[in-house]
């Protein structure tokens, strides 16, 4: 039997959540204005609203 929809969204909720940690770590130790531009790119495309520090 499938999942219900409400399980499918918390499972997508919990992978978004866990792929911005991974990206916002990348971003903290990126070295190259480039990296973090690229990086900064891909964040925004995940979560629009989502904040990355400096």
């Amino acid at each position: 039997m499938g999942r219900v929809e409400r399980t499918r969204e918390i499972a997508r909720r919990r992978a978004r959540r866990a792929k911005l940690t991974k990206l916002k770590k990348r971003y903290e130790a990126a070295k190259t204005q480039s990296e973090k531009t690229e990086l900064e790119a891909k964040i925004r495309k995940v979560s629009p609203f989502a904040t990355i520090s400096d």
